[in-house]
């Protein structure tokens, strides 16, 4: 009975003390918001003022965003992405790791049960010193089962936040892998659309060549009939060689485009191209920002730097458990016996049980330092939390900015290359008429070059900043994806 009773003593006495748990008590930290903005943020983006919403709302961005711009191609691309890159497969093997160490710290939370089966001879020399000398014998035998029990009573919950830390560290390992995904999906995008960019430049100048060529056999004509000096047709010559050097060269930055396509798919750049198509049309989605004050909960990287900051909380009350003694249950119980016969008998039965308390008396110092060390990481995890935070704000805006900006150089640049086309026609007629010289026709040439190449240039940036602006709100994910342990 007084067994009985001691037992259920420690049991009672574990279970209560079991809901102790030193340490800070994590919060959510609400600064981030009020950094970006000084006060509550408004309702929409600074930059926002003259962008138009996505209507209707089943334009809203889901997990397959690049879908916005309609390209069956690039649609094609990004699902190869999904499936074979291999910056993915590593953050996705981190996740299982991260996985696999919530399991390793659950079971500290249950008792270790071991076996040590053994058998085992010893005879003793008789020319030891035996006090009295009749204790010398010849030798024992022993097959002993036994079974160990250790378990740890978690007084200061040190156990319960190491589970806790890692499953907020696998929780911002999830995250990370979507960060990562978002990223990677959002390069290939923007490969895509410079490839396409360089497709459309490229047929723009093998168009120029082809012109510069005709005009080449104009002033070689008027040369020939006396009407044309050669100086008209050396400009026209130099103004051909160069259309046509542009026009080599803006293949070797396709190429490089292709390469790194075929790269973030999983490909060899030998065994991968995309068909040259400059007629590819490029839509330009309208993105749907939402509000500032969601653009927390939409951000991957911002929910990894949250929950790397609950994980750094539970690691100071971690350091701070070593403060306080440990209380170990250990129990041992089997069979041992001098043969097998007899292994398995009543009286061959033995058990040992009791608590062990240990406590550090003096470290030198070594737990509080360790201590410091976790609230100075902590300190950093919330610093580096609310830098992500405003690079995110800053993100959005450029992006906006960048978006409406181009919008308004579109038209301009549109009436610009209008004018130096009609520029240009009017000083070829007067060269042909014999008004003006030559070097008017190559001015007004090269400016309308310039205005057109400058067209396309410009449709590539505005392609860039929808995707750079889906990238930076997050293209669709939210802190409800992630997965719960």
């Amino acid at each position: 009975m007084n067994r009985v009773l001691a037992t259920c003593l420690i049991g009672s006495f574990s279970l209560v003390v079991s809901g102790c748990m030193v340490g800070p008590k994590y919060v959510k930290p609400s600064a981030p918001t009020a950094l970006a903005y000084k006060e509550a943020p408004p309702e929409s983006f600074k930059e926002s003022d003259g962008w138009k919403q996505a209507q209707p709302a089943d334009q809203k961005i889901r997990g397959k965003w690049w879908e916005l711009f309609g390209d069956t191609q690039l649609n094609a691309l990004e699902e190869e992405l999904t499936v074979s890159n291999q910056d993915l497969k590593v953050d996705e093997s981190r996740l299982r790791q991260a996985r696999a160490m919530i399991r390793f710290n659950r079971a500290s939370e249950f008792p270790t049960i071991s076996t040590s089966p053994s058998v085992a001879n010893e005879r003793l020399s008789p020319n030891q010193p035996y006090f009295p000398p009749q204790y010398a014998n010849n030798g024992t035998g022993a097959f002993t089962l036994p079974f160990d029990l250790s378990y740890e009573v978690d007084l200061w919950g040190r156990v319960r936040r190491t589970v806790s830390a890692a499953r907020e560290e696998a929780q911002a390992t999830a995250a990370d892998l979507q960060t990562a995904s978002l990223s990677l999906h959002s390069e290939l995008a923007y490969d895509y659309f410079e490839l396409r960019s360089a497709d459309a430049q490229k047929q723009l100048l093998d168009d120029t060549v082809k012109d510069y060529t005709d005009a080449l056999q104009l002033t070689q004509n008027r040369f020939d009939g006396g009407a044309a000096p050669k100086s008209d047709v050396a400009q026209a010559k130099t103004q051909l060689d160069g259309a046509q050097v542009q026009d080599t060269d803006v293949t070797v930055m396709r190429a490089q485009y292709e390469h790194a396509i075929a790269t973030l798919i999983g490909k060899p750049p030998a065994e991968f191209s995309i068909t040259f198509a400059p007629q590819t049309p490029l839509n330009l989605p309208v993105v749907p920002v939402g509000l500032p004050a969601t653009l927390l909960e939409r951000r991957p990287d911002i929910a990894a730097g949250e929950r790397r900051m609950a994980e750094a909380n539970d690691q100071i009350g971690i350091a701070r458990a070593a403060f306080y003694p440990t209380l170990m249950l250990n129990a041992s119980a089997g069979f041992e016996a001098t043969t097998l016969a007899n292994l398995f008998t009543w009286p061959s039965r033995m058990w040992a049980a009791g608590p062990q308390m240990s406590q550090t008396l003096f470290d030198a110092g070594r737990r509080r330092a360790v201590s410091e060390s976790a609230t100075a990481s902590y300190d950093g995890t919330v610093a580096s939390y609310r830098q992500t935070t405003l690079t995110a704000f800053q993100e959005v805006e450029d992006n906006l900015a960048a978006l409406r900006i181009l919008e308004s150089e579109t038209q301009q640049q549109q009436e610009a290359t209008a004018s130096a086309a009609e520029a240009l026609q009017l000083f070829t007629n007067r060269y042909q008429g014999g008004v003006d010289n030559y070097l008017q026709v190559i001015t007004a040439q090269t400016v309308l070059l310039n205005n057109e190449r400058n067209d396309i240039d410009i449709k590539r940036r505005r392609m860039d900043a929808s995707v750079l602006l889906i990238k930076a709100i997050g293209g669709g994910w939210d802190t409800t994806q992630l997965p719960k342990y």
